[in-house]
């Protein structure tokens, strides 16, 4: 059952996003080569918590970080770890906030110093993709549309979009239906409505589609070990206009290309 939230809950819910934003924005002061993983995951649970948040993912079905750090042929749901980030790297940095009751979720793909033109041509068109999603997710179109959007923008770039791993509502909840495939068909899957709150996250892979899940029954990457690129953004729906409750923002400012 989708819970539709009331405008009051949707600004809790901005005002969680705007606390991930900014911890994600510290982050990236930090995101560079030698840099343990480990300590990027410290930097953001100190903050979340100074700013009387809670980090979304830290104990979630034993989960044991703040962040899903997610490298290279990793997909999603990779853990911190004393790895230090080198050149020629690409990183997803995940990350939820829970504060006055609600969740917000989303996530980065970063370049660390110089990646190949392929990587970057991968980086740039996953982006691209999440924006092309949200402009589909709007009142009175269905949840199939979102999908639609982004795979065939993807697939007519050459690359593959992962199948089993999906956006989702949130609020209350970490993850709450509908589920927001990244592949669809147009006209398909929940009617969109007014109070509806997903995180819309694109996983995109420059090889196949195909993944494997590793023995930490958490970390996902491309069975064929090529690079998958990942970016996500809560957003919430009114009538009259789309909400992208999340941030960017402070990622860009802070993160020099």
């Amino acid at each position: 059952m989708i819970n539709y939230k009331t405008s009051e809950e949707v600004k809790l819910i901005k005002e969680s996003a705007d606390i991930l934003a900014k911890a994600h924005g510290e982050v990236a002061k930090y995101v560079k080569e030698g840099v343990k993983t480990s300590f990027l995951d410290k930097v953001a649970e100190e903050f979340i918590r100074d700013h009387n948040g809670v980090p979304s993912f830290k104990g979630y079905n034993g989960f044991p970080s703040s962040l899903c750090i997610s490298i290279n042929e990793v997909v999603v749901h990779g853990f911190p770890s004393e790895y230090e980030l080198k050149d020629g790297d690409i990183i997803s940095v995940d990350c939820g906030v829970f504060h006055q009751g609600f969740h917000s979720d989303s996530a980065y793909t970063y370049p660390i110093g110089e990646v190949s033109p392929a990587v970057k041509a991968l980086l740039k068109a996953t982006k691209d993709s999440l924006y092309i999603g949200i402009e589909q997710a709007v009142y009175g179109k269905r949840i199939g549309d979102v999908g639609n959007a982004i795979q065939k923008f993807v697939e007519a770039k050459g690359y593959t979009v992962v199948r089993e791993l999906v956006g989702h509502g949130l609020g209350r909840s970490l993850h709450e239906a509908p589920e927001v495939p990244n592949y669809g068909k147009k006209g398909s899957g929940p009617l969109i409505k007014e109070g509806m709150v997903i995180a819309i996250e694109p996983m995109i892979n420059l090889g196949t589609r195909n993944i494997v899940q590793e023995r930490d029954g958490w970390t996902i990457r491309t069975a064929d070990r090529k690079p998958s690129a990942h970016y996500e953004h809560t957003v919430a729906i009114f009538e009259d206009r789309t909400e992208v409750l999340t941030s960017h923002k402070y990622i860009e400012e802070n993160f020099k290309f």
